[in-house]
């Protein structure tokens, strides 16, 4: 079996420190910046709507006028829409933080079971205890690595993940835009030894491959009589879990929401937007004239935001592993548990815990 360093690894992970955020933990979501990012869909309403008011008051064009009624059941069918496609998306983000809640307990169980299983009460001298330290270190750096390995592979892009340049900034700002091989290698190479590291490397799925070795392992110690019949089996199991774990949170990255539900929920939003101003400015201009019409133009402003703020949040948190704001913290939860484990091994140089910052958990 191979052997790691002696030395303490502080987990040559440069995302753990700087600017990478993720998670808001505030207990109310500021107005102002949520403003902030949807100006857009302040600005292009009003100016719609604006237009729309001089074209039936001053051009007089009451043949743009759209019936009410037809607005209130467009809406309603959109908001719908909107609600549907908002339970989908929240219930893959809650699936992915129950998926790292089991990564949580399962790997502290993994290190309770390293450290009581994988014992023996015939150790002839200090010597022989001190090997048996080394391969409890093993096993349990090598589980950090997949820690590491893993959520590396969570944050690679698909096509279907949100692309554009101001998600492509804030993942750069965040540090979760480089997920390549150097930046993979950089999170585990302070613990597997160097021969192990380059065999993981040239493998398509370095997560996977870990767990492998993790079993390779139990194997070599159950053969010397390190681990019984019964404990060799518990701790297989483990290795089982976490393969479960990682398969399901690979599910929830690899398949999206399905694009027909999230394109035409966009496609509907939009059409609803764009017939507000034409149904609302006449229906004002007839309770009032058309002086009272102006007060269509802040209406319709707003319930467009309404939608269209919403329609985004919901396609923002329908990837929880993209690397973006609604992203669930595996950085701060991965090194909660590497500080676990890492005490459970009797250390003392450990790194520090990851905390939120102007309320943002990376």
């Amino acid at each position: 079996m191979s052997r790691r360093p002696g030395a303490q690894a502080s987990g040559g992970d440069p995302s753990f420190h700087g600017t990478v955020r993720r998670m808001y933990t505030g207990r109310q979501y500021p107005i102002g910046m949520t403003l902030l990012w949807t100006w857009g869909f302040i600005a292009l309403p009003a100016v719609m709507a604006g237009a729309v008011f001089a074209m039936y008051h001053w051009l007089g064009w009451h043949f743009l006028a759209l019936p009410a009624s037809a607005l209130a059941i467009l809406g309603t069918a959109v908001s719908f829409y909107l609600g549907f496609k908002g339970n989908a998306a929240y219930g893959r983000l809650w699936e992915a933080r129950k998926i790292w809640g089991g990564i949580v307990n399962s790997s502290r169980t993994w290190g309770v079971f390293t450290k009581d299983y994988i014992t023996t009460h015939f150790a002839a001298n200090a010597e022989e205890q001190h090997e048996l330290e080394a391969v409890h270190r093993e096993l349990v750096y090598r589980h950090i690595a997949w820690l590491g390995a893993f959520r590396t592979l969570l944050r690679r892009p698909r096509t279907w993940e949100t692309q554009v340049n101001t998600a492509q900034h804030f993942r750069k700002v965040w540090g979760t835009l480089d997920m390549s091989d150097a930046r993979l290698r950089s999170r585990i190479e302070k613990f597997i030894d160097a021969e192990e590291l380059e065999w993981v490397m040239a493998r398509k799925n370095a997560a996977t491959q870990l767990l492998s070795k993790q079993s390779e392992q139990l194997r070599e110690l159950h053969a010397i009589g390190l681990l019984d019949d019964f404990r060799h089996m518990e701790m297989g199991r483990m290795i089982e879990t976490f393969y479960t774990l990682q398969g399901k949170a690979e599910r929830i990255k690899n398949f999206p929401l399905p694009r027909q539900y999230a394109s035409a929920n966009s496609w509907f939003v939009q059409i609803f937007v764009f017939a507000l101003p034409f149904a609302l400015v006449p229906a004002f201009a007839d309770i009032g004239g058309n002086i009272a019409a102006l007060l269509a133009l802040p209406c319709s402003t707003t319930l467009a935001w309404i939608f269209l703020t919403w329609n985004k949040i919901v396609d923002w948190s329908e990837n929880p592993f993209d690397g973006l704001g609604n992203d669930i913290p595996i950085d701060a939860l991965s090194r909660t548990i590497e500080i676990d484990l890492r005490e459970m091994l009797g250390e003392d140089d450990l790194p520090p815990k990851i905390e939120a910052k102007n309320l943002i958990l990376m």
